[in-house]
């Protein structure tokens, strides 16, 4: 068994954490989740969210990888032999997710090429679909491989692969303290060139005016929760995997927060730059700002070419930010999604980072190819949905029940990280974890349920939901307890390091 890797300096983790949170869904995301629950109202449950479920979570997960020193399953495993299938289940979410994220980083990489010159025309949406993706006009339809996404997309696993190649120093830590700060530098210039446009005051007054009217609505309050929960890589294997590589003295619980507040602080700026840009295009086709908001890919692919179109000057340099922009936001998301399967493959089957970059890469790689055929998108969507919310929000509502409630290891895991943190966590900690959290995560799942068994996911077919959303949910849940079933290989003295909480 190789030696455990560790990260080169608290600097260079930290950095890591941050590239893994900050990613698409800081930019395309939250500025139209605040914008839709209230404005300038949304950012007090965004801030309670983070204070009662994001920094615990992380808190709970930094202090888990830290004291058992392994891979999600083998960490779990320390923890309660009866938890690694959990483990195995969250490996196997970031596994699904790394094979669609990648996808559409490679379409970014396309859309910087294609800012030379505003290549994408007058009617952007029908370039995307039609040109880009040569999207099929049914759902359900797999179709061939669309040649012009599959270069980009190899290109971006070799990426990838060679940074998981080179370890967690000089390869992941090596990479987020070139691409985090250059990120933010880039998206800098973009907020500020936003700013200076004809419409930018109107588009940030729709984004911060509070709507104090949606305060006393529960939806905001879950929206924000799940905004938290789905930006900060909890709750599928990321962050236990990444502490795992730290020194045993480390400052878990100021590391936590500084993760925490440092990811929002980018989802503030993402906000601040899109609508400055959203107000720009609104004046420019004398519409209301509600009717140019949008979210998701639409946002990226369709919306903000249409506004470069408009801008004055060197429009084809903003473009070329913004999509390097989200290049670098995905890239360093979708190393340390990769780095959970690749830890635990190593841990699991005492095999060398080499093979297990390997294996889980090249598998990866190859099932990737899927989301790059003329019906990708319908699968993207539809697998995208079911993943984070029946995947991940489900994962970490087992998590936090089982340690808080069935192997009553929060004390146990507080007295930890208190011992090593200049910061020290209190009865707050455990009350948000072992109440607070629950309660959230179980409406969260709660309401999808209800919701999707009134009608499907964006009108689709039946037979899509249940093979690219239901089936691939359960697969994972199976893959995973089947996994745990499997005696270790490792020569890590698994039973006298592990500590029943």
């Amino acid at each position: 068994m190789e030696k455990r890797q560790q990260w080169g300096s608290r600097y260079g983790f930290i950095m890591a954490a941050v590239g893994s949170a900050v990613g698409l869904g800081n930019i395309w995301r939250f500025p139209a989740v605040a914008y839709e629950n209230g404005g300038g109202a949304f950012f007090l449950p965004y801030l309670f969210a983070i204070l009662t479920a994001g920094i615990p979570i992380l808190i709970l997960e930094f202090t888990i990888g830290q004291k058992y020193r392994g891979s999600s399953p083998l960490s779990l495993f320390r923890l309660n032999k009866k938890a690694e299938w959990l483990g195995w289940w969250q490996v196997l979410i970031a596994f699904v997710i790394c094979t669609y994220y990648s996808v559409i980083i490679a379409w970014a990489i396309k859309y910087t090429i294609y800012s030379f010159g505003t290549q994408w025309g007058s009617d952007p949406s029908k370039f995307l679909f039609g040109k880009v993706l040569q999207l099929s006009d049914k759902p359900g339809e797999i179709g061939g491989l669309v040649s012009g996404i599959v270069t980009p997309l190899l290109f971006v696993w070799a990426v990838t692969l060679f940074v998981l190649f080179r370890g967690v120093s000089k390869g992941i830590e090596r990479l987020n303290k070139i691409f985090l700060p250059t990120l933010v530098v880039m998206f800098l210039v973009i907020v500020v060139r936003a700013l200076t446009l004809d419409g930018a005051a109107s588009g940030l007054n729709a984004f911060f005016k509070p709507n104090w009217d949606m305060i006393l609505d529960g939806k905001v309050w879950i929206a924000a929760y799940g905004q938290i929960f789905f930006s900060l890589s909890i709750g599928f294997a990321i962050m236990i995997t990444y502490s795992s590589y730290l020194p045993k003295k480390s400052d878990i619980n100021n590391n936590a927060f500084i993760t925490a507040f440092a990811n929002s602080g980018f989802e503030l700026l993402a906000g601040i730059g899109v609508f400055a840009a959203l107000g720009f295009m609104a004046k420019q086709q004398g519409v209301p700002i509600d009717e140019v908001v949008s979210s998701g890919i639409g946002l990226a692919f369709v919306v903000f070419p249409s506004i470069i179109n408009e801008f004055p000057g060197l429009n084809g340099l903003f473009g070329v930010l913004f999509f390097l922009s989200l290049v670098f936001a995905g890239m360093t998301s979708l190393i340390s999604i990769v780095e959970t399967f690749v830890a635990a493959v190593q841990d699991k089957f005492n095999v060398s980072r080499t093979k297990a970059v390997l294996t889980g890469g090249l598998t990866a790689t190859v099932i990737s190819l899927l989301f790059a055929t003329h019906g990708g998108l319908y699968l993207l969507d539809v697998v995208d949905y079911f993943i984070n919310n029946f995947g991940i929000v489900f994962a970490g509502l087992i998590e936090v029940i089982l340690v808080a409630w069935f192997f009553k290891g929060l004390t146990g895991l507080q007295t930890h990280t208190n011992e090593i943190s200049d910061l020290r966590v209190g009865t707050w900690w455990k009350v948000c974890l072992g109440v607070v959290t629950p309660l959230v995560l179980g409406y969260m799942m709660f309401d999808n349920i209800r919701q999707n068994l009134k009608q499907n996911y964006e009108n689709y077919p039946t037979e899509l939901i249940m093979y690219a959303g239901l089936l691939v949910v359960a697969v994972t849940i199976l893959i995973g307890i089947l996994l745990s079933l499997k005696g270790w290989k490792a020569s890590a003295n698994i039973e006298e390091k592990r500590e029943v909480a």
